[in-house]
């Protein structure tokens, strides 16, 4: 059996019971997901009370059979997704209701996808006892329950890291002449790497990180011909982040300059009244700290009202914000550090992940399969600064490689560093990007791809370093030196 088969079926007996069992598992809805059912042609059943929907999951939801009014709200790759998982459904079940499980299903099967072409790539083309050491690692780091309950979900993050894991192993694939044909590799490069920047708006400044990967391919000797069609691929990539920015619609900037405003600007700031007036906000807008724009219960300031519009809302822009940061930089820092405390908090606890019918509490979490994001969350370092130092230090390792390939004419070992560089910006870039773009709100789900990118990284050193190929390209019999 190849490790990376057996690596598919270790992930179907851990992460199917879970997700497809007579209790069905995911997260609830925290009040993203209208922006995604309505538009596809979904609703939800009436709920007791709107906390209802953060406190539990709910496994179904209606079908329109009418002619559907609202208008797209967020452009984004994840209707293929959704799409796919309603095509599915009405093949399967019905035409009337949607089960989120089928959503689990195509999540989950692509993810699975993307999970095998990286074993491939990590363990290729040794079949040792290493090799199905490394198929264990991918499942335990990728297959744990705090990333697969995504899968029944309508948050748009499964998608993102099912595509960035994609780019990952095509790039690893092509560095390691896995497969005699280069060019289907590059087509799921570039492919998935656009996906994933239009995936959600939030990864428009991705698009630099991708072309900082894309780089690596410049390097191949045997390219230089096509290397008019690699510029041509960073273009299109680059001008995808441009286009997700550009569509981002005025009611969803809204509600992220809104929750930018209280859970960033008011936050860590021990004057904040005094604050925000130096900037031309009305130091009554003080009192909003902390509050989201979908408030779970009784809200003393409804974001959406005429007076906060006019006098908080349209006041506030992306210029704004860093203006004001760039005059508060200890504040920012702290703010920084509020991320790195909650980089590895890859679940996201304020929802239920339990249907009610299962017959736990409101906002029960689940703990399944959640080694990985246990040990990381409990030892990880909590301070921004540790982050740099990490990269920093994780740059030096991987020049190693970069430094002996360049002398040793071969390729692996700079593919490899560029990969490495643009998901270590997404280490870094991400945090920033979340404080500026939507405050504190929602870290563990808005910083999802930044704890993901760094796991990806680490599982690439650990499989290297068993295989012998982490200071220079893979040579016959060094996995025996190791």
């Amino acid at each position: 059996m190849s490790p990376g088969l057996f690596m598919v079926i270790v992930s179907l007996l851990v992460v199917c019971p879970f997700l497809f069992g007579p209790v069905v598992h995911g997260y609830a809805d925290n009040g993203d997901f209208w922006r995604v059912i309505y538009s596809n042609g979904m609703y939800p059943f009436a709920a007791g009370s709107r906390s209802d929907y953060f406190a539990y999951l709910h496994p179904q939801y209606h079908i329109m059979q009418y002619f559907n009014e609202h208008a797209v709200v967020v452009h984004s790759s994840q209707t293929l997704f959704v799409k796919l998982a309603q095509l599915l459904n009405g093949l399967l079940y019905s035409h009337k209701i949607f089960d989120i499980r089928f959503m689990g299903i195509v999540n989950f099967a692509l993810y699975l996808g993307a999970l095998y072409l990286l074993t491939v790539a990590l363990t290729h083309p040794v079949r040792g006892i290493r090799s199905y050491i490394i198929a264990l690692m991918v499942v335990f780091v990728f297959d744990d329950s705090a990333i697969t309950l995504y899968m029944n979900s309508f948050f748009a993050e499964p998608g993102g890291l099912t595509l960035l894991l994609y780019a990952v192993a095509a790039i690893l694939l092509l560095s390691r002449n896995v497969y005699r044909r280069r060019w289907p590799l590059v087509v799921l490069y570039f492919v998935s790497s656009a996906l994933m920047v239009f995936n959600k708006q939030q990864n428009a400044p991705l698009a630099l990180s991708m072309a900082v990967v894309t780089l690596g391919l410049l390097f191949i000797p045997q390219w230089r011909r096509v290397r008019p069609y690699i510029l041509g691929g960073i273009a299109a990539v680059l001008l995808t982040g441009v286009v997700t920015f550009a569509l981002i619609s005025k009611q969803f900037n809204d509600i992220n300059m809104y929750q930018t405003f209280t859970y960033g600007v008011l936050v860590e700031q021990q004057h904040p009244g005094k604050a925000i007036a130096g900037a031309g906000i009305n130091r009554q807008y003080a009192l909003m700290r902390n509050g989201a724009y979908n408030p779970p219960e009784y809200a003393s300031v409804l974001p959406t009202n005429k007076a906060t519009t006019k006098h908080l809302t349209s006041k506030l822009s992306t210029g704004w914000v860093v203006a004001y940061y760039i005059k508060h930089p200890q504040q920012f820092m702290a703010l920084m550090d509020v991320t790195a405390k909650n980089l590895m908090v890859v679940q996201v606890g304020a929802v239920g992940d339990y249907p009610q019918s299962a017959g736990g509490s409101a906002q029960q979490q689940a703990h399944y399969f959640t080694g990985m994001s246990t040990l990381m969350r409990a030892f990880y370092p909590r301070r921004f600064a540790f982050n740099i130092l990490l990269a920093v230090v994780l740059i030096l390792v991987f020049s190693v490689g970069l430094y002996a390939d360049i002398r040793a004419g071969a390729t692996e070992g700079v593919l490899r560093f560029m990969l490495v560089l643009g998901l270590l910006s997404i280490l870094i870039g991400v945090p920033i990007v979340s404080v500026i773009g939507d405050g504190t709100a929602d870290l563990a789900k808005h910083m999802f791809l930044a704890p993901m990118s760094l796991e990806i990284i680490l599982v690439i050193l650990v499989a290297d370093a068993l295989n012998g190929r982490l200071w220079h390209a893979y040579r016959e019999g060094a996995e025996q030196d190791v």
